[in-house]
């Protein structure tokens, strides 16, 4: 039986179904009731069946695997010229991570019975859920910029979803899609709120764990938007804590691009670059509201970690450098990179530490 949902905030229970709300009637974010937990140790990867790829982690998953291309266990790959590691999140089926939290959540929205799906993205996700939408038989409308990339467009009308193009900012994309929604369109199968999604963003720890011979990294450096793998980042080590099988947390360090940065806002750092100014380069994270800020905040505190704001100058240098280097990504995926400079050059992070960046999307997306 799919799990019911629980506000904790206020602890009001929704029971699992096509219609049940995208988030609690006092506005908090919902989360599953059931949180599961394996039990014995570990394989070491060697050992480790992974043709399911991210789903090789179902123990974890409170979702039965229903949609899927077998997608996950990205590479990791050591990149000498940064001193840390890459993961290879750009490799998944549609480009980016956003296929992590896509074959959970569109295996939920199968489990409910859900008919047709609605999602509101810069791109990514959107492309991630068509696609995703198309493999489950749904119908699924993606609410988008009305400058969203060509390439991002194609992907969602050629997976047979239809974009709906949105003038004005980002928000007013959201706000739109959460109009249709309320308004009885489809179930809102949104990478910033829907729980799901953050049970499929989880699994980058538990890889990274195992493809470490389960030990953490002393730190890792993730962009933020809505920070859906800077968060399954942090619940997918706190599980494996919980579980026993690691011990201790790395520090999660954020990157947000200047001019879009709310978390560094709240964290009381500078939102704009060297010159005051901002950029719209990194377009897939110009969120100007996070709707998890709070648990982003929480995440920060809980692992000693930090978030900057990254000007347009940084990165573009580091695209060119990631470019140069091999890893042909977009330009969001260098604000991490960038941040990561950043950071050793406040001594936020040693030249001896073990790093880890995600690489989170493709740059044949920018075609």
């Amino acid at each position: 039986m799919p799990s019911d949902l629980i506000c904790p905030d206020c602890d009001a229970v929704y029971e699992a179904g096509p219609d049940e709300p995208w988030r609690c009637t006092c506005g908090h974010p919902l989360e599953f009731i059931e949180t599961p937990h394996p039990t014995g140790n570990p394989l070491p990867l060697s050992q480790l069946d992974t043709s399911d790829g991210l789903w090789t982690f179902f123990e974890f998953l409170p979702i039965e695997k229903r949609v899927t291309f077998r997608e996950g266990f990205t590479p990791v790959v050591d990149a000498p010229d940064w001193n840390a590691r890459f993961k290879l999140e750009y490799v998944f089926p549609t480009g980016s991570f956003k296929d992590r939290g896509a074959t959970t959540m569109l295996s939920r929205a199968v489990e409910l019975g859900v008919e047709k799906v609605l999602e509101d993205s810069s791109g990514n996700a959107g492309a991630a859920v068509a696609t995703y939408a198309a493999r489950a038989g749904l119908e699924a409308d993606i609410y988008v910029p009305a400058d969203v990339k060509q390439s991002k467009l194609m992907a969602i009308q050629r997976a047979d979803a239809r974009p709906v193009r949105v003038e004005g900012t980002r928000q007013n994309v959201t706000d739109a899609c959460i109009d249709a929604v309320e308004s009885g369109d489809g179930w809102y199968a949104s990478h910033a709120w829907n729980p799901a999604f953050y049970a499929g963003t989880m699994t980058f720890a538990f890889e990274l764990a195992a493809q470490s011979g389960w030990t953490v990294p002393d730190a890792i450096v993730l962009p933020i938007g809505h920070g859906t793998l800077f968060l399954g980042a942090y619940r997918g080590f706190s599980r494996l804590n919980d579980a026993g099988i690691v011990d201790g947390m790395p520090r999660l360090l954020g990157a947000q691009a200047a001019g879009h940065a709310p978390i560094v806002e709240e964290l009381g750092g500078d939102p704009l670059d060297e010159e005051g100014q901002g950029t719209d380069i990194a377009d897939g994270i110009k969120i100007a509201e996070p709707a998890r800020k709070a648990e982003l905040l929480e995440a920060v505190e809980a692992t000693g970690g930090d978030v900057v704001a990254v000007g347009g100058d940084s990165i573009e240098t580091a695209l060119d450098r990631l470019h140069r280097g091999g890893f042909y990504v977009e330009p969001t995926c260098a604000v991490a990179p960038a941040a990561l400079y950043r950071y050793r050059e406040e001594g936020l992070i040693d030249e001896d530490d073990d790093v880890v960046v995600p690489l989170t999307g493709s740059g044949l997306k920018t075609l």
